[in-house]
């Protein structure tokens, strides 16, 4: 059964400003600016209040209307990237061969060397805005630190596939 308007408000921190142009999405806040495109989505964007950004869809469908709640959480994690920003904290994991790490390129490359006993050096870029540093306080972790929560955890998971046993 299809709903005639369904909507989901979202609150703007002070701070951070949300400019929206046809369903595209720019956040600017005090650790830089993130874009997002939603036009593949139909859905609506308006401003309530300076504070208050409302997503609405008219006459959506079950699935359709369960986008709302993605574009929500979409940006408000843009809103917390740029306030807070996101950090992943990735441990290497070994029993016999002793794996090296270097971090390269100004904190946008890693180079895995010596896993399971492996003369390849892997190595794995970084993406956009996302740097990468040894952690200080315990042996064998990386820490990514980035805005955009996407970016840092597909690099997360890049260096997590360079680093398996493949064929």
């Amino acid at each position: 059964m299809k709903a005639i308007s369904t909507d989901n408000d979202i609150k703007i921190p002070e701070g951070v400003s949300l400019s929206f142009k046809a369903r595209s999405v720019t956040v600017k806040g005090p650790r830089g600016t993130l874009k997002k495109d939603f036009k593949h989505i139909n859905i609506e964007i308006l401003r309530i209040d300076p504070t208050t950004i409302r997503v609405r869809v008219w006459h959506g469908g079950r699935k359709h209307i369960a986008c709302i709640r993605t574009v929500c959480s979409h940006i408000e994690n843009m809103v917390k990237g740029v306030t807070k920003g996101f950090e992943y904290k990735m441990r290497f994991v070994y029993a016999h061969f002793p794996i090296n790490v270097n971090i390269g390129d100004d904190n946008k490359l890693v180079e895995i060397r010596n896993f399971l006993g492996e003369k390849v050096v892997r190595r794995v870029p970084m993406l956009e805005g996302v740097t990468v540093t040894q952690s200080k306080d315990q042996k064998d972790e990386l820490v990514l630190i980035g805005n955009d929560i996407q970016n840092v955890s597909q690099s997360g998971e890049e260096k997590n596939w360079a680093q398996a046993a493949h064929e």
